[in-house]
């Protein structure tokens, strides 16, 4: 057995062997006291000092039973590195050395543990060109636990080796009344479990790895447990904190059944091709044709998710992937697995509503007029003629008028395409769910989700299109009226000679700019009447305040013009949210916006992109016009993108 005494002894008489240093006994109130005097004493900085613990201080009670710390410090001799290195750092230039990532530098750690089988020393190797811990060291973490029965032998070999195990080297007064108590806290729904441990007081056992899992389970954590975490707890201890020791696993949903289509089912782009400055309609397969027996469409099925657990092992149920329905609409049919659908008939596929129809084409031999009267068609309309002033037009499909459309209405939720005009004197109205097409078009309102692409020109007409307006052609001009679009506006001539006041918006939702002045036509109408309503309001007011009592006919009148200017107050409040929510959702487009003229721009075009807007003064050639932080530019022309307008 062997005494602290001894083992005080035992660490000096190493100390002026293996050492050659300068050292100091030196007393005080506490550890890093004594330490800044040494410092000032050895003339060495604190931080390379190294220290014995002759004698461990105490607080006492009341002054009584009080004792400094007595430290026996020295200089930190710092160890050559070993041979050779230097060379092996110069090996960059042979292609060698410079192939492996630098190494942080570690020193070696020394552990002590005590446990029911006794006491245990662990020494990990140094990484790179860190410090090994001497057996100093050793011997000073094991005095600091209170071990005085060991094999200096077997510590000497430990720290030797310093292979990073826990080698038994002794036992220890073994005190059962203050070994570490461990609590488990099992948290957020059972996702986590924490521990907390107390601290050992003297002759206290750690809690071992398996001590530590063997409690966790006893608590009902049976999943998730962390070992490498418990197991680096076991060396570098947190007592008193909660310590995540285990995790459950979230569940993994699984992935939606979903349908891949063999047919376009997004019509957005379009491809024009041009013949001597001219549109050819014949090329534009705008009307997308299968055969009976074609497959159009294939089910993927759902993928089942993968479950997870909590750390008390509750199994949490994956939510498999949503199904969906394969939609059937007009002429068609499944095949027998359920997942494909095949067409019945020859005709036009389309996917409306979600569902997949092959519609068969309604065409008009000659014109709409008083013979065939108005034409509502759940599918695709041809017009081999004109389609004449005063007659309506619907479609379910693509409209395809091969003549020249007058003062009429024509509605489809696919493609409208005109081989010859639109003249709408004032009146006629064209709306695509998709793109309309047409050669020209003059005193018309038309509306497109897509694009609205015109070979000849576009005359005092008002047109919106939420992607492009492209006028591409020998006499591709735009002329008067207002136009809108997403994206783009492109033609070879913007305005004209003359002057004609002709507007160009770009760089937002047509839609929502056109409800955004609606919303504002509603404000100041009600802040007029507002105004009126309160200086009603304050005669009434004043005159109260003077007579102190006024009729009950202007007593009503008071409450209700109030009650009026509570609604006008509450209608502007939502004026106001709604005016919000637009500008937001026009703020978070991406598009920029632009405006081009291949040809010429004359002055009286007034351009708006976004916010900010310009008016042409002067005529130019080949031009485009952008928005460059909060002003209107002009640039060299930029073309239509390939795909959008086609190739000549």
């Amino acid at each position: 057995m062997i005494s602290l005494t001894e083992l005080q002894e035992y660490m000096t008489k190493q100390l002026e062997e293996d050492r050659k240093v300068k050292s100091l006994r030196i007393e005080g109130e506490n550890i890093e006291e004594t330490l800044r005097q040494a410092s000032i004493e050895l003339g060495v900085p604190v931080k390379k000092l190294e220290y014995e613990v002759v004698r461990q201080g105490r607080k006492g009670t009341l002054g009584v039973g009080k004792k400094n710390w007595v430290l026996l410090v020295y200089e930190m001799v710092e160890e050559a590195a070993a041979p050779g290195f230097d060379e092996l750092d110069d090996m960059d230039g042979f292609g060698f050395a410079g192939d492996f990532a630098p190494v942080e530098d570690k020193p070696s750690a020394v552990f002590v543990k005590l446990t029911h089988d006794g006491a245990f020393l662990k020494v990990t190797p140094p990484v790179g060109h860190g410090a090994r811990a001497s057996e100093r060291d050793a011997l000073q973490r094991i005095a600091l636990r209170g071990v005085n029965q060991y094999d200096t032998k077997i510590v000497a070999k430990t720290v030797k080796r310093a292979e990073g195990e826990y080698i038994r080297i002794g036992d220890f007064d073994f005190n059962p009344d203050n070994q570490a108590v461990l609590s488990v806290e099992i948290a957020e729904q059972e996702m986590k479990a924490y521990i907390s441990v107390t601290q050992p007081g003297p002759g206290g056992p750690d809690l071992t790895k398996e001590e530590l899992i063997s409690l966790l389970k006893s608590n009902g954590v049976i999943f998730g447990i962390k070992e490498e975490d418990i197991e680096n707890f076991i060396d570098y201890p947190q007592y008193n904190t909660q310590v995540l020791a285990a995790e459950g696993k979230k569940s993994v949903d699984g992935e939606d059944a979903h349908i891949v289509y063999n047919f376009t089912s997004d019509h957005s782009h379009i491809g024009l091709k041009e013949k001597n400055g001219r549109v050819d309609f014949k090329e534009q397969n705008l009307i997308e044709n299968v055969e009976a027996g074609q497959l159009l469409a294939k089910k993927l099925l759902l993928q089942q998710g993968e479950p997870g657990s909590t750390v008390t092992g509750r199994s949490l149920a994956a939510d498999p992937g949503k199904d969906t329905e394969l939609e059937l609409g007009k002429n068609v049919k499944l095949s027998d697995d359920g997942l494909t659908v095949i067409a019945l008939i020859n005709g036009q596929v389309l996917l409306t509503g979600g569902k997949i129809n092959v519609e068969p084409v309604y065409t008009v031999d000659g014109d709409v007029n008083m013979h065939t009267g108005n034409i509502l068609f759940l599918g695709t309309v041809v017009v081999k003629g004109n389609v004449e002033s005063g007659f309506t037009v619907k479609a379910a499909g693509n409209i395809e008028v091969m003549g020249s459309v007058g003062r009429s209405i024509l509605d489809a939720e696919g493609d409208i395409v005109v081989h010859q005009g639109i003249m709408g004197k004032n009146e006629g109205k064209v709306k695509a769910g998709i793109n309309v097409v047409a050669k020209f078009i003059e005193h018309a309102r038309i509306e497109a989700e897509g694009n609205v692409v015109v070979s000849d020109g576009i005359i005092h007409s008002v047109v919106d299109a939420n992607q492009r307006i492209l006028c591409q052609g020998k006499r591709a001009a735009i002329v008067g009226g207002k136009l809108r679009a997403g994206e783009e506006i492109n033609a070879k001539v913007l305005g004209s000679v003359a002057g004609t006041e002709t507007i160009l918006e770009v760089g937002f939702d047509p839609k929502s700019k056109e409800r955004l002045m609606e919303l504002f036509k509603a404000k100041e109408g009600i802040e007029n009447e507002l105004q009126e309503v309160e200086l009603n309001i304050n005669t009434i007011t004043n005159l109260q305040r003077v007579q102190r009592k006024i009729s009950e006919e202007k007593a009503k009148s008071l409450e209700g013009l109030n009650n009026k200017r509570a609604e006008m107050l509450a209608e502007l409040e939502e004026i106001a949210k709604e005016t919000n929510t637009i500008n937001e959702y026009l703020a978070s487009l991406k598009i920029k916006g632009k405006v081009s003229a291949s040809g010429k721009i004359f002055p009286g075009v007034k351009i708006f992109i976004k916010n900010e807007h310009l008016i042409v003064r002067n005529e130019f050639k080949k031009v485009t016009f952008i928005l460059q932080g909060k002003e209107v530019r002009m640039t060299k022309y930029e073309p239509v993108e390939e795909g959008i307008a086609g190739s000549g």
